[in-house]
């Protein structure tokens, strides 16, 4: 999404970030996926402050002063989205979360291109059973992506991600496609990387702000 554009998400969950005390409650956010939405950033250390759950919580909380808001990360360094699925009901579900961030194509390039589109869709569909909107998100980049090319791994991963939530109603966050047009602007990679697959706060500032658009926030 673009910043600025009307949300996809459901107008109850926007309305409720804009109520007041005493009628507002606490809206739980839960990102889940693989390192980068853990905070890792030149491993073993862990920023979660220059990291995008967190940055995306202070982009919405500066759009909606009045609302408490609960960032949940429930990511865990090193994991695909197969086994994300596994844990799915039990980790993220439980946490009973008003919307749900999945993120997990940077690793999905280990799995077959059947196992990841069947992982994604599953957490979709075990989300929208259970009420809780879902919204995928694309990867940030990496070293030794060939950007545009077809037979990319991860520009692949990234085209499951939108087949499956086309095809499953599901909003995208679609950060790598923010990532390549900062790239083609003349930004440097270096300068979004702390290493190979993690950003640093700035690589984290480019989803941030595509997954705050979600919520039609600038």
């Amino acid at each position: 999404m673009v910043p600025g554009q009307e949300s996809p998400l459901p107008a109850p969950l926007l309305a409720e970030l804009k109520k007041e005390w005493p009628k507002n409650r606490t809206i739980h956010l839960v990102f889940h996926g693989h390192s980068v939405p853990s905070g890792y950033h030149k491993t073993p250390e862990v920023k979660p402050f220059d990291s995008y759950p967190l940055i995306t919580m202070g982009r919405l909380q500066k759009a909606n002063p009045h609302a408490v808001i609960n960032a949940i990360v429930t990511a865990i360094g090193g994991e695909d989205s197969k086994k994300g699925a596994a844990r799915f009901k039990k980790d993220v579900l439980s946490m009973r979360p008003d919307v749900i961030f999945i993120d997990y194509a940077l690793n999905d390039r280990r799995l077959p291109e059947s196992e990841v589109e069947k992982a994604w869709r599953s957490m979709a569909r075990e989300a929208k059973d259970k009420g809780v909107p879902v919204v995928f998100v694309t990867p940030t980049g990496a070293d030794n992506v060939r950007y545009d090319a077809a037979d990319e791994p991860l520009e692949i991963r990234a085209a499951i991600i939108r087949k499956v939530a086309a095809e499953e109603g599901v909003p995208v966050a679609d950060v790598f496609s923010a990532w390549k047009a900062a790239l083609k602007k003349g930004v440097k990679q270096d300068s979004l990387l702390t290493q190979g697959n993690h950003p640093n706060r700035n690589g984290h500032e480019i989803a941030a702000k595509v997954i705050a658009a979600v919520f039609g926030v600038k």
